[in-house]
């Protein structure tokens, strides 16, 4: 798909969902640059800030499978995969799916179910399939999973394990409104719920082109020791009990791919890199004991990092010439 398709294409699901999120642009097309990176989304925040909204904002924006799942204590694995099943008339046992069998998973409150629930979605979200009773089964393409989490501090939930963690490509807050956005929304969903009336404007066969252009924005070969030392130093990070996987740099380039491709560039900078070095990396961290009692936030930890990295120079004075390779 030519670029500006793309981006056309890209301006156009953005448009759609924020009828239904208030002045939030940023936190919307990041979203949608998860997807396109082929990653899954962590929005955490309070309640009622409209962290599923934005979920099924996206979802219904796209015309595709969607299947929501509401987390509970007493959600049991099976009911995320699917179960084999006796079928009394065949005398054989058949394979019922579960709710990840769609494009787009929303996972609401993901982190009020056990962790041996969480534990379910491994599977699915790194390799993109489900083995239940010995038998693998393929998920569809695109294949997503959107989950919101209340802050671990609040009653009746669980801390998601590192794996799961990690497994997620990026972690937003959706944060509250300014007064000019909250004085919109009540004249906005006052008598009726947006989203209710939300159409599609794209649908799955466009979105894996979109992704397959996203594929093929150039990374410039200094971009990607960058994203490396990045991810290196929160290894060695005296803040840090726990750095960044190898997986987190993979994300980080994917998400810098998306973001690029969003603006109507066919490479990467430096800027798309440290823009997302929070969102992607923040989230897989462990801050040490000391940290945590200077009440030193991952995010800030990150975001100090980053600033004491050296950007890749500019080797041939204009920087466009140079990352575009």
């Amino acid at each position: 798909m030519p670029s500006p398709e793309l981006r056309a294409t890209a301006d156009r699901i953005v448009g759609n969902i924020e009828q239904v999120i208030e002045g939030k642009t940023a936190i919307v097309r990041l979203a949608l640059a998860v997807l396109l990176a082929e990653g899954h989304l962590l929005i955490e925040d309070v309640p009622g800030v409209g962290k599923t909204k934005l979920a099924k904002a996206l979802a219904r924006s796209i015309d595709c499978s969607v299947r929501r799942v509401q987390f509970t204590p007493d959600l049991l694995p099976s009911d995320v995969t699917g179960v084999s099943v006796f079928n009394q008339e065949t005398r054989d046992f058949e394979f019922k799916p579960g709710a990840v069998f769609a494009n787009l998973v929303v996972g609401d409150e993901i982190n009020r179910a056990s962790p041996k629930t969480q534990s379910a979605l491994l599977e699915c979200m790194e390799e993109r399939q489900v083995t239940v009773d010995g038998t693998t089964y393929q998920l569809q393409t695109p294949f997503m999973v959107i989950a919101t989490q209340n802050p671990i501090e609040m009653e009746g939930t669980y801390p998601l394990p590192e794996a799961q963690r990690d497994r997620f490509t990026a972690r937003i807050a959706m944060g509250y409104p300014n007064a000019r956005a909250e004085l919109a929304m009540l004249d906005l969903h006052g008598a009726s719920d947006p989203l209710a009336a939300l159409r599609p404007v794209s649908d799955a066969d466009t979105i894996r082109r979109l992704i397959a252009t996203v594929r093929r924005v150039h990374v410039a070969e200094p971009l990607k020791q960058y994203a490396v030392d990045i991810v290196g130093t929160t290894r060695e990070a005296p803040d840090l009990r726990l750095g960044a996987s190898p997986r987190a740099a993979l994300q980080l380039l994917r998400t810098a791919r998306a973001v690029a491709a969003l603006d109507g560039r066919e490479y990467v900078t430096p800027d798309d890199l440290q823009a997302l070095v929070v969102p992607v990396l923040a989230h897989r961290v462990i801050p040490t004991p000391e940290a945590q009692l200077a009440r030193r936030t991952t995010d800030a930890i990150i975001a100090d990092l980053v600033h004491r990295i050296p950007v890749p120079g500019d080797r041939h004075g204009d920087r466009h010439t140079h990352w575009r390779g």
